[in-house]
């Protein structure tokens, strides 16, 4: 079994229902949850919008190829009306990113594994630091702490009460 971290957000519609439906879809496409970090809310990160996120990170066990969780990922996004553009940052109402998948590093037209962005957002870092304080970055060689304590973003994060979906999780 593969030990893979997943970053979820989403910003529009009804975040309490978006979220209870993507931990289900994660579980019965993806893998196992084995841990669930709380739920943050978060500003936009990389664009303007009048509607903040919320993000959280999970841990799944699978027995699933990174590229399989990927092809899995845009089909539990399409759910949500996802459509793929070339625009990177956009209002959505579910986002989910591979953020690590065991300690490997992989790098593909449409997958780049660690997700190149970790170290530079809050609002993964905090859920992350959250479920995995001491999960070392396998190619910075830093833990999860460590690239909060460095994390230059200045973003107010603030955690939600915890959904009453998550106690089965």
């Amino acid at each position: 079994m593969h030990k893979v971290y997943l970053g979820i957000g989403g910003n529009i519609g009804n975040k309490p229902k978006n979220f209870e439906m993507v931990y289900k879809s994660i579980q019965n496409k993806l893998g196992k949850i084995e841990k669930s970090s709380s739920i943050y809310e978060t500003p936009p990160w990389g664009f303007q919008s009048k509607d903040t996120f919320w993000n959280s990170v999970v841990e799944i066990s699978t027995s699933l190829s990174a590229t399989e969780i990927l092809n899995r990922i845009h089909s539990i996004e399409a759910l949500f009306g996802r459509k793929r553009r070339k625009v990177k940052y956009l209002s959505r109402k579910m986002d989910i990113d591979i953020l690590y998948y065991d300690d490997i590093y992989l790098e593909t037209e449409t997958l780049i594994i660690p997700h190149p962005g970790i170290q530079l957002r809050k609002f993964v870092l905090v859920p992350l630091t959250e479920i995995a304080p001491h999960l070392k970055h396998p190619l910075l060689r830093l833990t999860s702490i460590e690239m909060l304590d460095n994390c230059k973003d200045e973003s107010i994060i603030k955690k939600i009460n915890r959904l009453s979906f998550l106690t089965n999780i």
